[in-house]
């Protein structure tokens, strides 16, 4: 106890003293006994302490006790604790005698920033909540996995869904509801055309700016790395999926085969002698050279045609299943 509060009951003390004396000298002869208190109603909020100052006509100091304890509690020097809503009787008593104060606990109302919010994920935003007798608030989510908030008020959406948050104190309590809207997505582009080995960068606009996961439904046809560049293998369709917490966008890609088209159609050359065949290709790539027949006449991977003997061969330009031909007619 301070130095300042044992004054303050010292001096309470001795005034009580000195009124019962002066009660006892009013009252000399009389049987009756009666106790005054300072104050016989109070309304308090929960944390609050103060004094009930009693007189007693015998100059007996009272016994205090609390009809509820849970409530409100008394200790030996009339000194009142308030510790959660409701009510208790405060009473001081002596021998024939006492006196009650009835004690009014009111609940600790809690007023709250938001009642309801919407987030992204990955998005923090501060709660704030002030009560009607400056005690702490503690904080707690009823869906961790869908928005966490720490002991300061600061809410961190986690994944999409919705949440409670609550903001307790003294037993009261108020909350804020929290929705963790699902991302946006959009692609540069939802459809594309490639030739084989062709690539290009797709880039996904997130709302929440999370990065997305980027997946193909056909690798034989075309790939996509972590980045969103996607690189055509093969002609055929795929469909590459950029997708961020369970929401999706797609685009299509269609790797057309290549149309080629040969200097000759037709060629004919003397056994020994040799002849080049150029092939235009559209997707830009150098086409497969192949003969039907290489003891007539033979190709090397530059288009080279060399007669071998006579007779009718066939020379092959192949690219991604596309596939032109020249008729080679040696003589001997």
């Amino acid at each position: 106890m301070s130095q300042a509060k044992k004054t303050l009951l010292s001096i309470i003390l001795c005034l009580s003293t000195v009124f019962s004396l002066s009660l006892q000298t009013m009252y000399a002869g009389s049987s009756l006994s009666f106790i005054i208190i300072s104050k016989y109603s109070a309304a308090v909020n929960i944390g609050d302490e103060f004094y009930i100052l009693a007189l007693a006509s015998t100059g007996k100091i009272p016994t205090w006790k609390s009809s509820n304890s849970k409530v409100a509690s008394v200790n030996t020097y009339g000194k009142v604790t308030a510790k959660k809503s409701g009510t208790a009787t405060i009473t001081a008593k002596i021998k024939n005698a006492e006196a009650s104060c009835k004690v009014t606990v009111n609940k600790t109302k809690i007023t709250i920033s938001s009642t309801v919010l919407s987030i992204e994920n990955g998005q923090s935003i501060r709660l704030s909540a002030a009560t009607s007798n400056n005690s702490k608030v503690t904080w707690k989510s009823s869906r961790k996995s869908i928005a966490a908030i720490d002991e300061n008020g600061i809410i961190t959406g986690i994944k999409p869904g919705e949440s409670t948050i609550t903001a307790t104190a003294d037993g009261s309590s108020s909350t804020c509801k929290v929705k963790v809207k699902a991302p946006v997505i959009s692609l540069s582009q939802t459809s594309v055309k490639l030739f084989r080995c062709q690539k290009i960068k797709l880039k996904a606009d997130v709302s929440s700016g999370i990065i997305p996961s980027w997946r193909t439904n056909k690798k034989s046809v075309a790939t996509v790395d972590s980045s969103g560049t996607v690189t055509a293998i093969k002609h055929g369709t795929a469909t590459i999926t950029a997708t961020v917490d369970g929401v999706s966008k797609s685009c299509t890609v269609l790797v057309e085969k290549p149309v080629i088209t040969l200097s000759s159609s037709e060629l004919s050359l003397k056994a020994g002698t040799a002849a080049v065949i150029t092939a235009a290709v559209s997707s830009g790539i150098s086409p497969v050279w192949t003969s039907s027949n290489s003891n007539i006449a033979k190709i090397d991977s530059q288009g080279k045609i060399t007669a071998v003997k006579a007779g009718t061969a066939y020379i092959y330009a192949s690219e991604d299943g596309a596939r032109t031909r020249c008729a080679v007619h040696v003589t001997g």
